[in-house]
């Protein structure tokens, strides 16, 4: 049986919000220590809810700097520079060729 969309998840309810309740706008001010007690909580100042965007992590190996120079000297049998890599395909010489070889329009000959 199906969940009801107004139902919703518990995961889907911590989803990044950009506009946060007076609470949540308390807690970023006072950890920020722009906001103490004494201060009214109406008229408060605008707080920046940025959402951060994770990206992958790179796993970096001790000899990383032995690996770049290793990489830059090709291997044994390796192709050469701007040859197409393996698996990719070529294209074909009749694309290759300009578009001189073929006639256009206005290049009839005149008798």
């Amino acid at each position: 049986m199906s969940l009801d969309r107004s139902l919703k998840s518990k995961a889907s309810l911590a989803r990044h919000r950009n506009v946060l309740s007076r609470a949540e706008r308390l807690k970023v001010l006072q950890d920020e220590e722009r906001w103490d007690e004494s201060k009214p909580v109406f008229g408060l100042p605008k707080v920046a809810n940025r959402k951060v965007a994770v990206g992958k992590k790179v796993k970096a190996e001790p000899g990383a700097a032995e690996g770049e120079a290793a990489a830059a000297i090709p291997a044994a049998g390796a192709a050469p520079a701007g040859a197409p890599a393996a698996g990719a395909k070529a294209a074909p010489a009749a694309k290759a060729a300009p578009a001189a070889a073929k006639p256009g329009k206005g290049d009839k000959d005149k008798k």
